[in-house]
């Protein structure tokens, strides 16, 4: 079954939402002021106490010092790092062995070279987007072929995530923008996808 991740929670009231729906994972940003997500590690090791242990925090990450990215994972403010930078296959084998915990990578996809990079990465998992923090889709044509598995990331929402799922078979999804209503997470949309994709088989 897919896979899903709702990124960028930053209220309590979104970790209501997500302990009432249950996606397999929830990811804060974590000090990445460009992003009105962002948060304090403080504040996501709050947030992560309380939501429901069957969900695995996943801290969203910017180029930090690997130091500082490693006492996340050691401080277990959050289960798993998701890299958005320029991190290179040296700091993610570096992180990798210091902490013991998963290390996923973002990569953006602008054309079929860019595929490259991704199939080879050491990380634990992959997350395709546009990159762009715009909230729409890459051209998912680029992955034909692709066998790594992998979260799809960029412009999903409630009406086109039955088509990702069902035309490019990903391990799992990534929800950000697409589920929010006025820049804040909407209950409405949230459980509507979910919904949709544990009804698929």
């Amino acid at each position: 079954m897919t896979k899903i991740k709702t990124c960028g929670l930053f209220r309590e009231r979104d970790i209501d939402y997500v302990n009432q729906y249950l996606p397999d994972y929830a990811g804060f940003v974590l000090n990445f002021p460009k992003s009105r997500r962002s948060l304090s590690p403080e504040k996501a090791g709050d947030l992560n106490r309380l939501l429901n242990r069957g969900i695995q925090a996943v801290g969203v990450v910017v180029d930090l010092p690997l130091e500082t990215a490693a006492g996340l994972l050691e401080r277990r403010v959050v289960d798993i790092l998701q890299l958005h930078g320029h991190e290179d296959e040296d700091y993610i084998r570096a992180l990798k062995e210091r902490t013991d915990r998963p290390v996923w990578k973002a990569f953006q996809i602008a054309c079929a070279a860019d595929l490259e990079a991704a199939q080879n990465s050491c990380a634990d998992m992959i997350v395709l987007d546009n990159g762009q923090g715009t909230g729409e889709c890459f051209d998912w044509s680029l992955l034909s072929g692709f066998e790594r598995p992998y979260f799809l990331a960029g412009g999903l929402n409630p009406g086109n995530v039955v088509k990702a799922v069902k035309q490019l078979h990903p391990y799992g999804i990534d929800l950000s923008s697409g589920i929010e209503t006025d820049g804040v997470k909407d209950k409405g949309k949230l459980s509507s996808v979910i919904a949709s994709v544990r009804r698929m088989k």
